[in-house]
C-alpha cells in the first residue's frame, strides 16, 4: 500500500501570492539567495508573456511564442500551491485560499496582478469577440485583432483606452499604429477612418516620447481624441459612445473595427482587504514607493500591477522592483533595516510601425532613464523593434524568471 503523502505545511517563511512575472521573479531570486522555505500561491496552469500580445494582434508574432506552462516557470525548490487567495489578515499574518485553507507566513510578497473589468464599460463584455470587437488584453482575442485588421479595406476603426492605471499603458495605442501601418502598406489607409481615444491630456506623459508619438499619429492620419474615453457600447448596432471629459459631451461613433481596452482594478479580495491603499480608487495596495513595503506592515512586500505606485505597470518596472523586494526582505530576515530603494524605473516599448519602435524609459520624476548606451531610444528605430520581438522575450524567460536579470 502506497504511503499517504504528507500534508503541505500551513506555515512558510516566505509566502508569495501570484505566479505571474513578479511572483516568479521574486521566488527565483529568493531561492538563489538561499531561502529554503518559499511557497507560491497561484491557481493557473498557464503562464503568459503578455507584452507579446500586441505583436500577436499586429500579425507579427504567433500566440504560442508567449505561452509556457506554469510548471515550466516555477523555480526549483519553490512549493507551488495551486490555489487562489481570497483574503489576507496582516495582523495574524495569514492568507486564506478559495478552499478555506489558512496559510501563515513570516514574510508575505503580494503580487496577484490586477483584474480586467470587462463590465466596466456598459455593453463591452457582451460584444467581445464578434461584430468587429476585439482586444489584445485577452490571449484568445489577440489573434482575432490581426484577422480583423488584415481583412479591413474601408470603414471606421476605433482604438480605446480607459481612464485609470492599466497594465502596459502604451499597448492601447501601439495596436493603432500597427494597424495603420499595415493599411498604409496595403494601400487602403486613405479609405479607413482611424480614431484613437486616450483619457489623458497628452499621448504620453513624458514630453520627449509624446512628440514622437504625435508625429506617428499625424503620419497615419489618426484622429486622436485626448481626455476622452469610451463610456458605452452597442455591439448589435456597432456603435461606441465616446465621452470628452473636458467638455462633458458624448458622441456616438459607428465602427467597423473596435479594439477596446477594459478598465482595470485590483482583485476584489485585495480591494476589500486591509492592505488596500485608501488613496487608490481602484483598490491597489499601499506600498512605500522606495522600499516596496506596506507602510503599516513592514513584513508585507508589494510589487507589480497590484502596487499603488506612481509609475507605469509594466514588466520592466517589475524587473527593477524585484531585486529591491528581495534585498529588503532578506535584510529583514537578518534583523537589518531595509536600505534598497526603487526609483520608479519603468519602460514602455512603443511600437509605431511594423519594424519600428521607440523605447520609453523613465522614473518617478518622468525623467528619461535610458539603459542602452550610445543609442537614441527617443526616436523610432528598427533595432528596438527586433529587441522587443526577439530580445525581450529571451530576457524574460531565460533571465527574469530564472532570477538572473
Amino acid at each position: 500500500m502506497a504511503p499517504t503523502p504528507a500534508p503541505a505545511p500551513a506555515h512558510h517563511q516566505v509566502l508569495i501570492v501570484g505566479g505571474g512575472t513578479a511572483g516568479i521573479t521574486v521566488a527565483a531570486r529568493l531561492r538563489r539567495a538561499g531561502v529554503r522555505d518559499v511557497a507560491l500561491l497561484e491557481p493557473s496552469e498557464t503562464h503568459w508573456y503578455q507584452p507579446l500580445w500586441t505583436l500577436v494582434g499586429g500579425g507579427q508574432a504567433p500566440l504560442r511564442a508567449s505561452l509556457r506552462t506554469q510548471a515550466e516557470v516555477i523555480p526549483p525548490g519553490v512549493r507551488w500551491l495551486r490555489e487562489r487567495a481570497t483574503a489576507v489578515d496582516p495582523a495574524a499574518r495569514t492568507v486564506t485560499t478559495a478552499s478555506g485553507r489558512v496559510l501563515s507566513y513570516g514574510r508575505l510578497v503580494l503580487a496577484p496582478g490586477l483584474h480586467l473589468d470587462w463590465d466596466g464599460v456598459p455593453g463591452l463584455a457582451g460584444a467581445l469577440g464578434h461584430g468587429g470587437v476585439t482586444s489584445n488584453y485577452r490571449p484568445d482575442l489577440a489573434p482575432l485583432s490581426w484577422e480583423l485588421i488584415r481583412r479591413m479595406r474601408r470603414g471606421t476603426a476605433v482604438f480605446t483606452m480607459p481612464s485609470g492605471p492599466v497594465k502596459c499603458g502604451g499597448a492601447p495605442q501601439k495596436i493603432a499604429y500597427l494597424a495603420a501601418d499595415h493599411w498604409r502598406k496595403r494601400g487602403v489607409l486613405g479609405a479607413i477612418r482611424t480614431i484613437l481615444v486616450i483619457p489623458e491630456p497628452t499621448l504620453f506623459k513624458v514630453p520627449v516620447f509624446a512628440r514622437t508619438l504625435e508625429e506617428a499619429a499625424r503620419r497615419y492620419g489618426i484622429e486622436v481624441r485626448l481626455s476622452s474615453e469610451m463610456t458605452g457600447l452597442d455591439g448589435a448596432a456597432r456603435e461606441a459612445v465616446i465621452t470628452d471629459h473636458t467638455t462633458g459631451t458624448a458622441e456616438t461613433v459607428r465602427y467597423d473595427l473596435l479594439h477596446a481596452v477594459p478598465p482595470q482594478r485590483a482583485p476584489q479580495w485585495v480591494a476589500d482587504g486591509p492592505l488596500a491603499d485608501p488613496q487608490s480608487p481602484y483598490g491597489y495596495v499601499a506600498a512605500d514607493r522606495r522600499t516596496l513595503q506596506h507602510p503599516d506592515h513592514p513584513e508585507v512586500f508589494v510589487l507589480g500591477d497590484v502596487a499603488n505606485l506612481p509609475t507605469s505597470k509594466t514588466g520592466a518596472a517589475i524587473r527593477k522592483q524585484a531585486p529591491v523586494v528581495v534585498d529588503n526582505l532578506l535584510a529583514g530576515l537578518r534583523g537589518r533595516p531595509a536600505t534598497a530603494h526603487y526609483d520608479g524605473y519603468t519602460s514602455c516599448p512603443l511600437v509605431t510601425a511594423r519594424h519600428k519602435m521607440l523605447l520609453a524609459e523613465f522614473d518617478y520624476d518622468l525623467r528619461p532613464t535610458p539603459s542602452i548606451p550610445f543609442i537614441d531610444t527617443t526616436r523610432e528605430r528598427t533595432d528596438m523593434w527586433f529587441l522587443k520581438r526577439y530580445g525581450l522575450p529571451q530576457l524574460y524567460f531565460r533571465g527574469m524568471l530564472k532570477g538572473l536579470a
